[in-house]
């Protein structure tokens, strides 16, 4: 069965909200580098045949929808959260934070606000609901989610130029089995996510090594 990717957004119109911003982020699990967030709000009569959650499109198509949806959006805005907040904070509240700053940032103030799954519920005064796989249910929030990754990877495709020995720009700063290699091999350098298990053990090991 299709999912109608407007319904969530019909509906709110139909109670008389008028600018909805939908959420996401992108690069929560990754060891390396920065989670993302995008606040987005469309008009009513946006239509863009064949988009989705980011995760479901192929980098190629998330590439084409980036700049239509950057050209279309009522306000669209990226929160960057580095490595060092997140450790700080966590990447659960570091999402969070994410999306709160990018949502404050939009020159169109929003009215109502929908989460990929992130309840803002005490960390803002406008209307809002987390809808659970929004990305996947909502024409904003798949928005959002393409705008997020799109960002985050163009990030990571930079500091792979600087760091090429790291291959970034092939996991992306995701745990594969060929970058745990090159952490044991290169190191951790600024931009490792240190609470993170990964690396938080590779810290500790050569820590240990060093005092032996």
């Amino acid at each position: 069965m299709e999912v109608d990717l407007y319904s969530n957004e019909k509906r709110l119109w139909n109670l008389g909200y008028e600018n909805i911003a939908g959420c996401d982020e992108a690069g929560r699990g990754p060891l390396f580098g920065p989670v993302v967030a995008a606040s987005v709000i469309l008009p009513h009569d946006f239509v863009l045949e064949g988009l989705n959650d980011s995760k479901k499109l192929s980098e190629k198509k998330r590439e084409k929808y980036y700049p239509i949806i950057m050209e279309k959006a009522l306000a669209v805005s990226v929160s960057i959260v580095e490595a060092d907040e997140i450790d700080k904070i966590n990447i659960y509240e570091a999402s969070r934070q994410g999306m709160l700053r990018a949502t404050n940032s939009l020159k169109v103030k929003p009215d109502y606000i929908i989460t990929d799954a992130m309840p803002l519920d005490g960390f803002t005064s406008v209307p809002h609901e987390a809808i659970i796989k929004g990305d996947a249910k909502s024409i904003t929030i798949a928005a959002a989610s393409v705008i997020a990754k799109v960002t985050r990877d163009r990030i990571m495709y930079e500091i792979d130029k600087v760091h090429p020995e790291y291959e970034f720009k092939k996991h992306k700063g995701y745990p594969t089995k060929k970058h745990l290699e090159l952490i044991e091999k290169y190191g951790i350098i600024d931009g490792y996510r240190r609470t993170y298990g990964p690396v938080k053990k590779y810290i500790e090991e050569h820590k240990t090594n060093k005092e032996a």
